[in-house]
């Protein structure tokens, strides 16, 4: 729909919409389920190229991954993540499992630590299955965005599970510090933090490569944690070793050590989580949308672009510049050129307004 809104009686404004019905405009359907390609090609590809220091900064501090590669219906990124989700709950169940019966036979702290923390872990794939199911439901007249909003709200339950087994693990390590007690089994000790690395590291790839190509920080989240739990359950085969070796504070200390790992994932998990719900965007997106709007002809300046994600999805609404002299007709044509532009533009964007108003 076109609405003229004159600022004066020779300068028309049209607007463009292409959305799933719940703006003002007709929502011209265009399937712009589009592939848009930047060369990031594949992630754990990338991961081996930077060596291991730039993976280690990857794990602990990731850069935002907002700007990711493919751009999926909405529908059939929500069955992605909930197959993400089924997978990894299976995966992780048999892995925290197998943990926790080795600590119940040896004693092991460290490996307790990264039981706990595992089975959190775990715990974090049903509120997400919860949430990509709620955010399929169609846009109502009350929410007229959709559901998507439920996935951000399951994060913050990730945050909290992650959080929450950082007390339990560290609380342990203490007592166990002021109190120590013997470990047995280390044999079996190591080869449950090698099970924990193999289950942990297989559950993030898969978590975090489908997080990023459907847009979901809250499955990204779920899979840098899953992935630092990999690396922890390393460092329990380190603690079996020095208590091999004599040092009997060995177990206790990498225990703690594991808490400030999870503490590490806790700030990053935090902070993606904060940032969606306050409609944060990387400004590389931001960037790329105005290049591609002041590539159409007829566009003099792009006034302002403004974005947010909800859920898996990207939402953007764009004022452009135009001649004066512009019709009213050719101000929409204008607009719905720029709004197609847009989409092929920016990755995971799932509506676009555009504005389109006389040069001042």
């Amino acid at each position: 729909m076109t609405h003229a809104h004159p600022e004066s009686p020779e300068q028309p404004q049209a607007t463009h919409g292409r959305d799933d019905g719940s703006s003002h405009g007709h929502g011209h359907g265009h399937g712009h389920g589009h592939g848009h390609g930047h060369g990031h090609g594949d992630d754990h590809a990338h991961e081996h190229a930077r060596g291991p220091l730039a993976l280690l900064k990857e794990i602990f501090a990731p850069h935002s991954h907002d700007h990711a590669d493919s751009v999926d219906d909405a529908l059939t990124a929500s069955r992605d993540g909930v197959r993400a989700v089924k997978i990894s709950l299976v995966a992780l169940g048999v892995t925290a499992a197998l943990q926790l019966v080795v600590v119940l036979v040896s004693g092991s702290v460290a490996l307790f630590a990264d039981t706990v923390h595992n089975v959190s872990d775990a715990l974090t794939a049903l509120p997400l299955w919860i949430a990509f199911v709620v955010g399929r439901r169609a846009a109502t007249r009350r929410y007229t965005y959709g559901y998507g909003r439920a996935e951000d709200l399951a994060g913050l339950f990730v945050v909290a599970m992650i959080a929450l087994s950082a007390i339990v693990a560290g609380w342990e390590a203490i007592r166990r510090l002021l109190d120590p007690q013997p470990v047995e089994h280390l044999g079996w000790v190591a080869a449950a933090g090698v099970i924990g690395f193999a289950g942990n590291e297989l559950v993030a790839l898969y978590r975090i490569r489908v997080g990023r190509r459907i847009g979901s920080a809250a499955l990204v989240a779920d899979g840098l944690h899953a992935r630092t739990d990999g690396l922890t359950s390393l460092a329990v085969v380190l603690g079996a070793a020095g208590v091999a070796a004599g040092w009997t504070l060995a177990d206790p200390v990498i225990g703690l050590v594991i808490t400030v790992a999870i503490l590490a994932v806790l700030r990053t998990a935090a902070r993606d989580i904060y940032r969606r719900l306050m409609d944060g965007v990387d400004p590389e997106l931001i960037e790329a949308a105005e290049t591609a709007l002041r590539q159409e002809p007829g566009v003099i300046d792009v006034r302002s672009v403004r974005m947010r994600w909800i859920g898996h999805r990207l939402h953007a609404e764009a004022e452009l510049s135009i001649e004066k002299s512009t019709s009213l007709e050719d101000a929409h044509a204008l607009a719905h050129a720029a709004e197609h532009r847009l989409t092929h533009a920016v990755p995971k964007l799932e509506t676009a307004i555009v504005h389109a108003y006389p040069a001042r």
